[in-house]
């Protein structure tokens, strides 16, 4: 090519290149680039003007960047300086419609730029060359067939997928819009795909949380895509890109009261219905993200939330579901206050959670709650609480320590409220406080007896503790260990019970 003189003996080169270099053996264009074939074709190409010539080169610069990573990133640090600028003017050129063969060059040149962003190390000084972003950001507006919009936008999910280059993304006049434009219209799936992909990796930036979840059209658009897009790839991404703009604390409202819940509405229908186990993670991430004190009350009163995630955190197939559905409810319900209209509907999604394989956690909960004086006679009195607690506090096969511990503790907390004792002097919670009265575990068994002295303030109460399997037996070991504890002169900061509550019992005998 550099000896050619004359435009038939450089077309006769240029077409003996494109049949040499024409194969998808990546060592071979290695030695091909090595051998200084980009360089060769990068000046030819800055030297010509004919249409022909240029459409030859661009395919046959194209082709020799079939190679590996490292050695594209070599080749672009010899002559991407010059080259780049040169493919982005010829690019222009052919949108503008001043150049033959146009969908051709197009198509290889932007399969360069994909090459180049393929690489790692090249997405920051790629991004950085001037007017690179623009023809990205022309995307949306150039007539382009369903291939070309496709490569540009892979060479954008690319570019974004980099830290250093995602704040100037954002900031680059149009360049969203024209996101938001292909995730919305275009017929290509794959385009929307890239376009989801875009939005997910500009939204993991710190940096662009609080800006992107400003736009309506943005927050819009993500829940259109989660919600009806045909296409896996792209609900996940979707989804994704809310769950990360959730995690912005001062997004959390934002998205929680925009459009009326429609974003709450799209994560509980992907969390309900969509089949990809990783779109549910994402949706389940994404509530998990949201909850706060802030928002606690708009989430545990929107129509059927808490009851699909309830649901999820027990049924679904994926463990990892369950485990995110699970924490969301935690976290709602740990900001949830008795004073809410949802507290019941809260409680009742803690409920049915906690027989879950995946349940830790909640019984930390529970007892969190059961410490607040006002939340203790409503608790009490929620079908089937009780006998939860109950269940986790006596149940070593499905709960841990921690969470036995935190189960008795609550029953604790729960007998504190004077209105609740009667309530609570039945077989399974007496049975429960028994069995968790012998544990090993110091703390789950002192808080035991303490419960039981606490239902035993009732009068009423004793005649049937009295009666209960193995309670006698129980407080009688712990006057025991009161006793020897005692003679060894410990130290006790909780008041030694056990013996005025056996008298107690065995007076009303």
């Amino acid at each position: 090519m550099n000896k050619a003189i004359g435009d038939e003996r450089r077309i006769a080169a240029i077409t003996n290149a494109c049949a040499e270099f024409d194969h998808w053996e990546v060592e071979q264009h290695d030695a091909e680039l090595a051998l200084g074939s980009a360089n060769v074709l990068s000046l030819v190409l800055s030297m010509t003007d004919k249409d022909d010539e240029i459409r030859m080169i661009c395919a046959a610069l194209e082709m020799v960047y079939r190679a590996s990573c490292e050695r594209v990133k070599v080749s672009f640090l010899e002559v991407g300086n010059a080259v780049v600028p040169l493919l982005l003017r010829l690019l222009e050129r052919c949108e503008n419609g001043s150049l033959k063969h146009a969908d051709v060059s197009i198509h290889n040149i932007t399969k360069v730029l994909l090459y180049f962003s393929r690489v790692p190390e090249l997405r920051v000084p790629l991004a950085r060359h001037q007017g690179l972003l623009s023809a990205l950001t022309r995307v949306a507006t150039s007539i382009l067939n369903p291939d070309c919009r496709i490569l540009r936008m892979r060479v954008m999910a690319n570019l974004a997928n980099c830290d250093d280059n995602k704040v100037t993304m954002l900031e680059h006049s149009g360049l969203v819009e024209s996101i938001l434009k292909i995730a919305t219209l275009d017929l290509s799936e794959a385009a929307r795909e890239y376009a989801a992909a875009s939005l997910m990796d500009l939204a993991s930036c710190q940096l662009n949380q609080i800006p992107m979840a400003r736009s309506d059209k943005l927050l819009g658009v993500c829940v259109k895509l989660a919600i009806v897009d045909c296409n896996d790839q792209t609900r996940e991404y979707a989804l994704t890109a809310l769950q990360n703009l959730a995690f912005s604390k001062d997004n959390r409202t934002r998205l929680t009261t925009f459009g009326s819940g429609v974003v709450l509405e799209a994560l509980k229908k992907a969390l309900a219905k969509d089949s990809n186990d990783k779109s549910r993670r994402r949706a389940a991430g994404a509530l998990t993200n949201l909850a706060c004190d802030e928002t606690s009350e708009a989430m545990g009163s929107h129509k059927g939330l808490m009851e699909t995630l309830a649901q999820l955190s027990v049924y679904d197939i994926s463990e990892d579901v369950q485990r995110r559905s699970c924490l969301a409810i935690t976290k709602i319900a740990a900001s949830c206050t008795v004073s809410m209209s949802c507290f019941s509907k809260v409680l009742k999604a803690l409920v049915d959670a906690s027989r879950g394989q995946n349940s830790s956690g909640i019984a930390a909960v529970f007892r969190v709650r059961a410490r607040d004086v006002e939340c203790r006679e409503v608790m009490a009195r929620h079908p089937g609480l009780l006998e939860r607690l109950a269940d986790i506090a006596t149940n070593p096969n499905t709960a841990a320590t921690k969470d036995r511990d935190n189960a008795t503790r609550a029953l604790l907390h729960l007998t504190n409220e004077n209105k609740n004792r009667k309530l609570m002097c039945n077989s399974i919670i007496l049975q429960a406080l028994v069995e968790a009265s012998t544990s090993e575990h110091v703390e789950m068994r002192d808080s035991a007896i303490l419960a039981l002295e606490r239902l035993a303030t009732e009068v009423s109460n004793r005649p049937t503790m009295s009666r209960q399997d193995g309670l006698i037996v129980a407080i009688s070991r712990a006057v025991e260990r009161e006793y020897q504890s005692e003679l060894a002169g410990e130290k006790n900061t909780q008041p030694r019970l056990a013996k005025p509550l056996l008298m107690s019992l065995l007076l009303s005998m």
